[in-house]
């Protein structure tokens, strides 16, 4: 099944968009223009096509066993997004920094397929009265292929097991390191985004760039590339979770031999009020 993720009013092509088969759990990634390409079902007679596009309303599409699609197009709508009341109160403006505090990373490595999240929980420890999100930052390896793009996601912890779930960050916003070996910096303060009080979680999305794109399920000819993160043991719980197309989100509960738990090495500034 081929076709192309388009905005429902304005026909504009939707980029990075995840495209799954509901029962079979597998799925791909459109590339940057909005392009797709996905088996059709194998096990059932029909299945449902299950499109989430960022800051767009969840779309399914009945799909068919044995029968090729190769011009499909998908409206998407816009989702609207209800804003809560703002109460404005004085106080002094400070930075203060969530997350990873380390500048050396532990071995190994956080490799994504295309579609492929990590989300880390930055942890508003000390119960701080937190405002908007400044930066958000990944230690990014020096291993891979460094510069390749990727789209930053944010994410309240209102799922299921205070998984991530709602999207705080609404926008497409992708970005592409320098080089390895260092924290790569992302500022977001044009987007206002207001840190829950609890924390957020911060996400590396691997996505596809030029007119490539790949599913998931072809993993026989598939070559591993992007950016490499590297992890962190600074942490006695797992605070990271992995996201995959057509499964969802699982924490990773790996730990060294002290107990120290593995997660990404990512990290935020935000703002406190005092």
């Amino acid at each position: 099944m081929k076709g192309v993720i388009v905005d429902k009013d304005t026909k504009e092509p939707l980029p990075f968009t995840s495209i799954g088969l509901k029962n079979e759990q597998i799925g791909a990634l459109s590339n940057e223009h909005g392009v797709f390409s996905v088996p059709a079902p194998s096990q059932n007679t029909a299945d449902s096509l299950i499109v989430v596009a960022l800051g767009y309303a969840r779309r399914a599409v009945l799909v068919k066993r044995g029968i090729n699609v190769t011009n499909l197009i998908i409206e998407v709508p816009k989702r609207a997004v209800e804003l809560g009341n703002v109460v404005v109160k004085a106080g002094k403006v400070k930075n203060l920094g969530l997350g990873s505090r380390t500048d050396n990373p532990g071995e190994g490595m956080i490799q994504g397929l295309p579609g492929s999240q990590y989300a880390f929980f930055v942890k508003n420890d000390k119960n701080k009265r937190l405002g908007s999100v400044r930066t958000v930052s990944f230690y990014i390896g020096e291993n891979g292929f460094p510069r390749e793009p990727f789209r930053v996601r944010l994410y309240k912890a209102d799922g299921n097991y205070n998984a991530p779930n709602t999207d705080l960050l609404t926008e497409n916003v992708v970005v592409s390191a320098p080089q390895g070996g260092q924290w790569y910096t992302v500022d977001l303060t044009p987007y206002n985004i207001v840190a829950p009080e609890e924390g957020f979680f911060v996400a590396m999305e691997w996505v596809v760039s030029g007119d490539k794109f790949f599913a998931t399920n072809f993993m026989d000819d598939y070559t591993p590339y992007g950016q490499i993160m590297r992890p962190t043991f600074e942490f006695k719980e797992s605070r990271t979770w992995n996201y995959s197309i057509g499964k969802g989100w699982s924490l990773i509960t790996a730990a060294n031999s002290q107990g120290l738990r593995y997660n990404a090495m990512i990290k935020a500034e935000v703002d406190m009020i005092k």
